[in-house]
């Protein structure tokens, strides 16, 4: 199962592209500037920011590309050239954000990542960062023909649903499910505390409904784990623990050990089957699974956001920070009025 593919309306998207070197596994673009949501007019923000990310096999070789074609897009780091950029790249999630870069006529930000850190991310969920980006609709405009990528895509996905059923009650709607999983890469995350409107994943969600349904129905049509009601939007997840042990058993290799962490005293050390076995049979087997999560996102979150200082600079750090604490803001505001 691929991932939706871009429509004709993505011409822009690929006129930015078409400024960056091309030795691309993958390119999606992603955020409000691409989606609407809620709040914002029948349209994506013609003035919001694109986001981008970009997938590649060799960073320090694309760097030096990117180095010669668009040297100005880079803060003081550019002076020490493509390896220590991407020593720099390396730390926290593993992706390298150039951001307010003015292009087209729009203002963009853009991360680069490698495919073997992507493929981790997306099937362990080490950081969880770029893997949660890519649990919500993207704009796909360029992905080539590498297989363990578009394996790790769909395990990413149906690695969402399942830690989203167990922190779900036995019956929920559609939407519910689309908020649970739109959550996931929130979780812990201390932007959502300063910096972020508290609304977001609601904004994301309730006008992009068709888009997760185009995500995530051929999954959940074809799991054994839920009853899903397509035609009334309902779904019924297997709460037995039975049903949970086989989730908790397929969930990322990262979440189970956070898991296992939060539930075996130290010292302990019983094998990490014996430890899902118990939290399955526990009531608050969700509440573990959400403790799990957050602390994954936390980590990644705040070594990504200092990042954020070296890859963009004083002055475009404070300008980007600005920027999202109007917005968050703006939607605290629209909450109480």
């Amino acid at each position: 199962m691929a991932l939706p593919a871009l429509s004709s309306s993505g011409v822009k998207f690929r006129r930015v592209l078409a400024h960056f070197p091309q030795e691309l596994s993958l390119a999606f673009a992603y955020g409000s500037g691409v989606f609407r949501q809620a709040g914002d007019s029948a349209g994506p923000g013609e003035n919001n920011m694109l986001d981008f990310v970009f997938a590649v096999d060799d960073a320090v070789t694309w760097h030096m590309m990117n180095l010669t074609k668009n040297k100005s897009h880079y803060s003081f780091l550019k002076v020490l050239g493509p390896k220590q950029i991407n020593s720099v790249q390396n730390y926290g999630a593993g992706i390298y954000y150039n951001t307010l870069v003015p292009c087209n006529g729009r203002i963009i930000k853009y991360g680069v990542i490698s495919t073997d850190t992507l493929i981790d991310d997306l099937l362990h969920w080490k950081t969880l960062y770029v893997a949660g980006r890519l649990q919500k609709p993207v704009k796909i405009l360029t992905q080539n023909e590498n297989s363990k990528l578009q394996a790790a895509l769909v395990s990413n996905l149906k690695s969402a649903v399942t830690a989203a059923f167990l922190m779900l009650p036995e019956s929920f709607s559609e939407e519910d499910l689309y908020m649970q999983i739109a959550g996931l890469s929130y979780t812990g995350d201390f932007r959502m505390i300063v910096g972020e409107d508290r609304s977001k994943v609601q904004n994301i969600v309730e006008p992009n409904v068709p888009h997760f349904q185009k995500l995530y129905s051929n999954i959940l049509q074809d799991c054994p784990q839920v009853v899903y009601k397509h035609h009334l939007g309902r779904l019924e997840a297997n709460k037995s623990p039975e049903g949970q042990f086989a989730q908790l058993m397929s969930l990322p290799r990262t979440l189970q050990q956070k898991i296992t962490s939060l539930v075996d005293p130290p010292g302990k050390n019983r094998d990490v089957e014996e430890i899902l076995l118990q939290v399955a049979h526990d009531p608050d087997c969700g509440f573990v699974v959400h403790q799990g999560i957050s602390r994954i996102v936390r980590s990644s979150s705040v070594v990504q956001s200092a990042k954020t200082i070296l890859t963009a600079g004083v002055k475009k750090s404070v300008t980007y920070s600005m920027k999202k604490l109007y917005k968050m803001t703006k939607g605290w505001l629209r909450k109480t009025s």
